[in-house]
């Protein structure tokens, strides 16, 4: 009989990188699980040549895939995107999250922003994404413009995953986002997409939920 394949062969490595270090593009952040260090400040952080509403950087990467990214949705579907915001430091996140708490509460607040130290804003790999010119930024309708119906169908391609999926918010502890946009790599990306996996709390087997 010939030999058995390896588990290489027939799986994916999930052990190839890091889900707890927040330089491993793979690092799972949520409610159950704080960056460690709390207050992580990412390295090669760089500003994409991108259109932006409002500039800030992403690491080196991340900002690269999303480059390809954008000049691909520019090429095969005349689609123009922007930045609404990618990297945010825990203090920036301290000022969001505490704007977000005054304006509508703390529960409200929850169910839409991160606390500090549990974004992924915060990690430098995170990307909300707006149409150019704008329409439904950081609304679920943008689910389906044409910029967010083309997202979601080719940013695998490019290393990023749409982190919070509509029918996951028990699962991802937020709300659908269909601007948010995750850079996780191209292999991991690309097993995703092929295995219908839509969650990295799933595909892990690591906590996440609603519940701080």
């Amino acid at each position: 009989p010939s030999a058995s394949p390896t588990p290489a062969a027939v799986g994916f490595d999930k052990t190839a990188q890091s889900t707890d270090d927040p330089v491993s593009s793979w690092v799972v952040v949520n409610k159950s699980r704080p960056l460690n260090p709390i207050a992580y400040e990412p390295p090669d952080l760089v500003y994409p040549d991108v259109t932006f509403v409002n500039r800030q950087p992403l690491r080196a990467e991340a900002a690269t895939a999303l480059v390809a990214l954008f000049q691909a949705g520019k090429a095969e579907a005349g689609l123009d995107f922007s930045v609404q915001s990618a990297y945010r430091s825990y203090d920036s996140q301290v000022r969001v999250y505490g704007y977000e708490a005054a304006r509508s509460g703390v529960a409200s607040a929850d169910a839409g922003t991160a606390r500090p130290g549990h974004s992924e804003h915060q990690i430098g790999f995170a990307v909300d994404i707006s149409a150019v010119p704008a329409q439904c930024s950081l609304s679920a309708c943008f689910a389906q413009t044409p910029q967010g119906e083309w997202l979601a169908a080719n940013a695998w391609r490019f290393g990023f995953l749409l982190r919070y999926p509509a029918d996951k918010v028990a699962v991802t502890g937020f709300m659908f986002e269909p601007w948010h946009y995750r850079y996780i790599g191209i292999p991991l990306a690309t097993h995703l997409h092929a295995t219908g996996v839509t969650t990295l709390e799933e595909f892990f087997g690591l906590p996440g939920g609603t519940e701080y």
